[in-house]
């Protein structure tokens, strides 16, 4: 299941950035596995390039809903398989035919690495994305 043909296809149906970050204000945060205990929330940027080319910025209060990125707006239940200092793999069910395996890794506590892949909507999903810690959240811009 981890090919990357038709990741960037993929990429272009699941819901952009902005829309996982404003179910973020709805979702209360969970206790933080280990590996994102020392992760701090702030501004972040999200992108398919480890350079951050193409990067979108949101504000993230609770670490954990990158796990659920590429089902942005589901409610998905999660199941921690893997936790260790650096990695965090999650199983997710998030209703009939839907359903992911989220890997998280921390390389510094302001750059993460997410693998992840399943089934959404139907079609399958299957790539990478680069986050990073860029700042502060203005005020107003906290979820």
């Amino acid at each position: 299941m981890k090919s990357k043909r038709g990741g960037i296809a993929a990429m272009r149906r699941i819901a952009p950035f902005a829309l996982m970050v404003s179910i973020a204000a709805v979702a209360q945060p969970a206790r933080a596995p280990t590996v994102l205990a020392g992760v701090e929330p702030g501004l972040w940027e999200v992108s398919r390039d480890a350079t951050g080319k193409g990067a979108r910025r949101g504000c993230l209060r609770d670490m954990t809903l990158l796990t659920t990125y590429a089902h942005a707006g589901d409610r998905c239940q999660r199941t921690v398989l893997v936790n260790t200092p650096r990695r965090l793999l999650v199983s997710l069910e998030c209703g009939p035919g839907e359903f992911g395996r989220s890997e998280i890794t921390v390389t510094t506590p302001r750059a993460l690495k997410l693998d992840t892949q399943g089934f959404r909507r139907g079609e399958p999903y299957d790539f990478t994305v680069y986050a990073r810690r860029v700042g502060e959240c203005p005020l107003s811009g906290i979820r």
